[in-house]
Parts: structure tokens; C-alpha cells; sequence
């Protein structure tokens, strides 16, 4: 397929674009900063005239896609006040989307986020390990924002019958060489509790990049992405006991069980991590 992935330079993004092309497409990069060449258009999101015209066709890189990969965001809270945190994320999904739709576009696979799920879980999550069905909670404004592009999701699948959009709800996305911490601090139980001590390595994110365009079908339908480990040391159980003690569990937990549940994309996209962090540092496996 001819591709566009947005947010192509950063830490997901440039493992999605090279997984692509490693599957075979075409993929042009879109971003406001990256390499220069062929298979990259510098373009401010923000712009909606910018967005629409870069889906559209830019001369010399195409001139129509068959799908769009959204990964564009300032990527967590604090790195600029949080009201421009909000718009800048809430007005670039809405240009992204809204031009798709223009473009003619029908398969949109899109990064949400683990806070669309009540990170960081000062609130204790109704159930673990956390699943889908579990009612979406923002609890910052990148969470909020999260959890309005699922919602304007949901809604512009109504407007489009055919247009498939698929929200992959990645925990912190990790690259290979940023392991040590977790061997560090792995016996640590508040190390990484917001995040339920949940990760997802990039490439393995990307991967259910690539299972979800492939799996495209008419409609909205979210994933959990994270590993299938935590990044402790601890088990699961005893994380949970200690710092939830009041939250049911839903199953009996494997011993370093993630509790992010990645059951449904397991069974819907055929995702399964293989890039986990202890074989990582070369350590024996759970």
C-alpha cells in the first residue's frame, strides 16, 4: 500500500515507518522534522490546510494514499503547558482525521494511549488486568485528548460506513538500548506503578502497526498494546496486592504477567510481543 505515517522521526514512529517498508510499502514519512529525501514531507499539522493538502498529494511523493498511520502528538504532559498540550494534540487529530475523510482515505490506524485508561491510576482501575472493556477515565489533558479521539472516532465511522479506524492504546513505548533501568530498579514496586509497570518495545509496537492495517475492517475497535510482561522483577500478584488491595482480579496471573490485558489484540490481530526486556539484556526469561 501507499502509506503516510505522521510523527515519522519520533521514537514509534521511525520503527513503524521502517517495519513497513520492511513489509513492502510504500511509506512517506510526514512530520515537522526529519530526513531529507524522497520518502519524507516536512508539514505543521496544526495547519489544516497543510494536513488535507499533504494527504491529498504532494508533488515528487504521491498522489493519493490507500492508508494513514497517525503517531503525531506532543507525547506526554509537561513538555509545554498543559492547555497547549491539549490543543495542539486535540487540533491535529481533528485536522488528520477530517482530512482523510477528504482524501478519501478508509483505513486509519491511530496511537491512543494507556491514559485513555485512567493513567496514572491515583484512581484505582475498576479491574486488572485492565482490559478494553474497561470505561475510559482521563485523569491529565493528553489523557483527555485520548479519549476524544476515540470518541470522534466512534463517531466518524458513523459518518463513513466504510471507513475502518483502529485506536492501538500503546503503554510507554521503549527503544532497544533503554533496558538497564528496568534490571536497576525492576525490584522496585513504585517503579513504573503508573504505568501499572506496563511497556511496550518499539518495534513490537510497530508491529501491531502493521496487524492492524492488515486487519482493517469497516468500523472502530481499540487494543491494548504493551508487552506481555511487566518490567519488574516482582510478581504480578504481589504488585497488585500491595498496591491495589481492593481491586478484583479478573484471572489468575501468570508470574510477571502484564496487567494491561493484550488479550484482544491477541485474538483479533494476532499481535504477540517478542521483544521483551529481559531477553533484551540477555537475562533468563520469566
Amino acid at each position: 500500500m501507499r502509506l503516510a505515517v505522521t510523527g515519522s522521526s519520533g521514537t514509534l514512529g521511525r520503527a513503524t515507518v521502517d517495519r513497513l517498508r520492511a513489509d513492502g510499502h510504500d511509506v512517506l514519512g510526514l512530520d515537522l522534522a526529519g530526513p531529507q529525501g524522497s520518502d519524507f514531507t516536512r508539514v505543521d499539522l496544526t495547519d489544516y490546510g497543510q494536513a488535507l493538502d499533504a494527504l491529498l498529494g504532494v508533488t515528487a511523493r504521491h498522489t493519493g494514499l490507500d492508508a494513514l498511520v497517525h503517531l503525531a502528538a506532543i507525547p506526554v504532559n509537561g513538555l509545554v503547558p498543559d492547555a497547549t498540550t491539549f490543543h495542539t494534540n486535540m487540533t491535529v487529530s481533528f485536522n488528520v482525521f477530517h482530512a482523510a475523510l477528504r482524501a478519501g482515505i478508509t483505513t486509519i490506524v491511530y496511537a491512543s494511549s494507556i491514559t485513555a485508561l485512567g493513567f496514572p491510576f491515583d484512581e484505582p482501575p475498576a479491574y486488572l488486568p485492565l482490559d478494553e472493556a474497561s470505561e475510559p477515565r482521563a485523569n491529565n489533558t493528553y489523557g483527555l485528548v485520548k479519549v476524544l479521539e476515540e470518541a470522534m472516532a466512534a463517531q466518524l465511522v458513523r459518518w463513513r460506513p466504510e471507513l475502518s479506524m483502529r485506536a492501538l492504546r500503546f503503554t510507554n513505548v521503549t527503544g532497544p538500548g533503554e533496558y538497564r533501568p528496568f534490571a536497576e530498579r525492576g525490584h522496585d514496586p513504585t517503579y513504573r506503578r503508573v504505568l501499572l509497570w506496563s511497556y511496550v518495545d518499539a518495534r513490537d509496537a510497530a508491529a501491531a502497526v502493521a496487524l492492524a492495517l492488515g486487519a482493517a475492517r469497516p468500523g472502530f475497535r481499540a487494543y491494548n498494546i504493551a508487552a506481555s510482561d511487566t518490567g519488574l522483577t516482582i510478581p504480578s500478584a504481589d504488585l497488585v496486592a500491595a498496591a491495589f488491595p481492593d481491586v478484583p482480579l479478573r484471572k489468575r496471573l501468570g508470574t510477571h504477567e502484564t496487567l494491561m490485558s493484550i488479550d484482544k489484540a491477541r485474538a483479533e490481530l494476532g499481535y504477540e510481543p517478542v521483544h521483551l526486556w529481559r531477553a533484551e539484556l540477555g537475562l533468563p526469561p520469566n
